[in-house]
Parts: C-alpha cells; structure tokens; sequence
C-alpha cells in the first residue's frame, strides 16, 4: 500500500520523501524517483531526521503480520514507533498528519450490520497482537491530537486488493494460494474490499478534506470469503473451492499448524491461529462517510482482484 500512496501523492503534484528501512524491498520507490530516507520507526533519531523540513507526514508503515515468535515486535513497532514518529512531527513543526490504521480497530455490531467509525469498541474486543497492538496505536494517534493539537487525520482501510503487494500481505497470499490451488476449502466469513488505488487516492483526499480528529474507513463492498473466491475463480479461471469447513476444524487445524511450523519448525505458519480466530466474525463495513466527506472512489473490486492475480502470476509467485 505504502508504494500505491507514494505515487498518488506525486500524481496530485506533492513533493514526496519516503522513510523505509534498510532492509526494505524499495524497487518500487526508486522507479518512482522519489528520495529515500533510512531508518526504523524504533530509532527516535532517525525519525526525527527523515521528517526535517517536513511540512506534512503521512504515517503508513506497520509491522502487519498475524504471528511472530515474538509478539512485542509489533508493538515495538506499531505503538511505540507511532508514539515516537508522531513525537518528531510534533517537534517538527509539522502542520498536518494522516495516519494509516486498520478496520481491525473498529466494532462490529452484534446484529451482523456493518461497522462504522463509531461502532462501540474496547482493546479486550482485539483479537490476536496485531490488532490490540494497533489498537494502541490508534490511542496515541487521538492522544497527539486531544492533549497536543497535532492536526491528525485518521484512516481505517478496510481490505485492499491489487498489484504490487511484493511481501505478500495476508491477504495477498490468500489470492496466491488460491492461484496455487491450495485453498482446497472455505469457512463462513467475510471482509470488505476495497482497490488499494482507491485506498491511496483516500490518504490524499484525507490530507485535503478530511477533519482532524475524524477517522475515515477507507473501504467499499462486502463479500463472504465464497463470495470472493467465486470472483478470483472468474477473474482466473481457477476453480473455485466447493466445501466450506466448520469453524471448529479450521480452529484446530490452525492450532496445530501454529504450534507445529510456527514454535517448532520456527517458520511463519500456513494457518496462523490468530487468523482464524479473526475469521470468527464477519468483517463488514460501513465507508458511506469517506465516500460522503472526502469522495473515497469505489472502483470495482473484480478488476483489483484481476490486477492482483494478474501482477502474481507474471512475476512468478504462481
């Protein structure tokens, strides 16, 4: 996502310089031109040197995995790396912020409606570390802006989809795996997706006419998992799985995958337990406010997912 926003930012005629760490994949930010800057959100010092002369910062970088061995990682990362960077914006002087959050964060109601920005919520709703930790995050975000007036602008997306997703996500391996023929089965769950050219295109409109203080979801249509598969086996030709699990199968498959390939074989696992335990509820979500406040566009969901499948196969990923 952060390469999608860069070069939105170009297209609109900004001046960008992008802050990444050494060990990043940049080949995306060089084609664009763009001045690179190296450091980690860990690293006060570097912080406060990459945002020199900075007159906005637009925060998008997140430790975005569903296990680690170590679990402090991303909250090293995601809450204390934000707690320091929105710091050095404050000392710099800079006059406007949008940070990047998640869905995750929000509520979801128990009627099965979807959630909004004001969906009531507590950290102890949080499933897993990545979510509590940008949870936390989210907190210092709105702290920055209550006792410190740092005009910050809050974006939640919901699930982007399309080229360029080099690491992969999550949710780009889910697509991987399907043009491998792995997924094999689904459970009953459900996201909503959104083209991360649209994402992008929000980071810019939320800079221009967002409100600080406001969150922003940064989203468009609501599918079940069979739903989504049903679109990559048109898009593809690929079929698509046909037997839906029971949670409670996935559940322990996750379990054992976890425990087997994530603590003993001491690799990222297949089906991360944390994963699953996310799937348990619809994720579904309401981004009538970014659509009304800011003019989100919603680009058709099918043709990012025929990007981003077309993008994986031509580079080999299946």
């Amino acid at each position: 996502m952060g390469g999608h926003v860069v070069r939105r930012y170009l297209e609109h005629g900004y001046r960008v310089r992008a802050f990444v760490r050494s060990t990043s994949r940049v080949e995306h930010l060089t084609a664009l031109g763009v001045p690179l800057v190296y450091g980690d959100l860990r690293d006060p010092a570097s912080l406060r040197a990459a945002l020199e002369g900075c007159s906005v910062l637009v925060h998008v970088a997140a430790d975005y995995r569903l296990w680690a061995r170590d679990p402090t990682e991303l909250y090293r990362s995601n809450v204390d790396g934000t707690r320091s960077i929105l710091q050095a914006a404050l000392d710099a002087g800079v006059e406007r912020v949008v940070y990047t959050s998640t869905v995750g964060t929000l509520g979801i109601p128990k009627d099965g409606s979807p959630g909004t920005e004001d969906t009531p919520v507590r950290l102890k709703d949080m499933v897993g570390h990545y979510k509590r930790s940008k949870f936390l995050a989210e907190e210092e975000a709105r702290r920055f802006y209550t006792e410190y007036h740092l005009p910050i602008v809050i974006v939640n997306p919901s699930t982007p989809v399309g080229e360029e997703d080099a690491k992969p996500s999550p949710t780009g391996k889910m697509i991987v795996d399907f043009l491998r023929g792995r997924m094999v089965a689904y459970i009953d769950t459900g996201l909503n997706l959104v083209d991360v050219r649209d994402v992008a295109e929000g980071h810019v409109l939320a800079l221009e006419r967002g409100k600080p203080g406001q969150r922003y979801i940064l989203g468009n249509r609501n599918l079940t998992l069979r739903g989504i598969f049903h679109i990559l086996a048109e898009v593809t030709g690929r079929p698509a799985p046909k037997v839906r699990l029971p949670y409670g199968i996935a559940y322990l498959a996750g379990w054992v995958d976890t425990l087997v390939e994530g603590y003993l074989m001491r690799r990222e696992p297949s089906i991360p337990i944390e994963g699953v335990r996310m799937a348990r509820k619809h994720m579904f979500f309401d981004a009538s406010r970014a659509v009304r406040e800011l003019g989100l566009p919603q680009s058709s969901v099918e043709e990012a997912l025929a990007r981003a499948a077309t993008w994986f196969r031509q580079r080999g990923y299946a």
